[in-house]
């Protein structure tokens, strides 16, 4: 069972080289590929390589219940003033849902016997030759390598916000 510091380090030691040309889109599920590289702990000059997909839900519009009333116990009547203030303009507030779907059915991995380096360039090179623009290249830690993709997952949803919310607006969906 992983620690908080075993989340820590992948955390750390998680590196994009390669993220997708595309975005999270707006009105549809995205899939992304990923190979994700990482060296073994226990074999010198040894590196697996996990391939697989990533399903991006399209994102949901959230917004507060109006109905519901709010809580401010401790506070004063001006908190019950915000209450109500609140309410008015729940409209106007809504935050975005994304969803992932990560099927360990996909992931293939393999063992090649050459220094990290030397893999990382490859795949960037194979990648470049493909031009396939749904691929991440990312180097992680072995043991933990779920949390390294879960990483880049937040970093792909933190890139495509700021789109989605644009287009969203653009279509009248959000104020």
């Amino acid at each position: 069972m992983s620690t908080e510091y075993d989340f820590q380090y992948a955390l750390e030691n998680t590196h994009v080289l390669h993220e997708p040309d595309r975005r999270i889109d707006t009105f549809g599920s995205t899939q992304f590929e990923f190979q994700l590289v990482s060296e073994l702990m226990d074999t010198v000059g040894a590196v697996r390589v996990r391939e697989g997909r990533i399903t991006a839900e399209k994102p949901l519009i959230l917004r507060p219940d109006p109905e519901q009333n709010f809580g401010f116990e401790g506070f004063g009547a001006e908190a019950e003033a915000f209450g109500d203030f609140l309410k008015q303009h729940l409209h106007k507030l809504a935050i975005l849902k994304y969803g992932f779907q990560f099927r360990k059915t996909d992931v293939q991995e393999q063992i090649v016997h050459e220094s990290m380096e030397e893999v990382c360039g490859k795949l960037k090179a194979d990648l470049r030759i493909s031009g396939n623009p749904a691929r991440a290249i990312i180097q992680g830690v072995d043991d933990t390598w779920e949390i390294c993709l879960l990483k880049f997952t937040v970093e792909m949803i933190e890139k495509s916000s700021n789109i989605n919310i644009f287009d969203f607006k653009r279509r009248g969906l959000l104020g």
